[in-house]
């Protein structure tokens, strides 16, 4: 950590998909004024443009330069990729699916891991994806797991394809988290695993501003933040 990031809080938010991480770490990001790392969009931003370049996904070197060549804009709500809006082509279920099948490859990993450690800037930051705690901040101030079973979170994931107006299928839906988890969990590099002093969070039973209020106790616990 170079002396521009030291002394910058980090709160990390770990945990499969659908687990709620992005939509927690903006309402607690958003209570303390701090800046937002969305690390699985990167991994999208990649499938998305590997995909449109023709880019075999087998090929580690060249899915690795396209993760370098990268240049979105993140505004508050939408992100930007050659000045056009990819917030809801990112979000499709298949570019996460590519995005969960290309993750494993190290040099991929590396080619983002600057990328991701620069979002952390003053006041702080709330990163949430698979390894932030293990991996990119092991440094973090608040590390938080948060898990939730695959029936709530296939409902969580059915809901918002329904609200987008996108094909949706509750079994299949289900069925894509368990390999997801399988693979996300089993991969070599950077598995999806709690920190040793990570904090868990079952949200299975809680609604979203619960488990934000559950995060900014522990964030309060640990003197962050106002």
């Amino acid at each position: 950590m170079n002396n521009a990031m030291a002394g910058v809080p980090v709160i990390t938010l770990d945990g499969p998909t659908a687990s709620g991480k992005g939509s927690v770490a903006d309402g607690v990001a958003h209570a303390l004024g701090f800046h937002v790392l969305d690390s699985g969009a990167l991994y999208r931003l990649t499938a998305l443009d590997a995909e449109r370049l023709g880019i075999d996904l087998d090929d580690e070197a060249e899915l690795a330069a396209c993760a370098l060549a990268l240049s979105p804009t993140f505004t508050a709500s939408r992100i930007f990729m050659d000045s056009r809006d990819v917030t809801d082509a990112i979000r499709a279920e298949r570019i996460g699916n590519l995005a969960s099948t290309i993750a494993p490859y190290p040099a991929l990993r590396a080619a983002l891991l600057d990328r991701q450690r620069a979002f952390r800037r003053a006041p702080g930051l709330v990163a949430d994806g698979r390894d932030m705690g293990t991996v990119v901040f092991p440094d973090a101030d608040l590390k938080v797991f948060l898990v939730a079973d695959v029936a709530a979170r296939a409902d969580r994931r059915y809901r918002q394809l329904i609200e987008r107006g996108a094909p949706a299928d509750l079994d299949v839906i289900a069925h894509e988290l368990c390999d997801r988890d399988a693979r996300d969990a089993n991969r070599t590099t950077s598995p999806l695993v709690a920190a040793a002093d990570a904090m868990t969070i079952d949200s299975s039973a809680l609604g979203l501003q619960d488990v934000i209020e559950r995060v900014l106790e522990l964030a309060r616990a640990a003197g962050i933040g106002r």
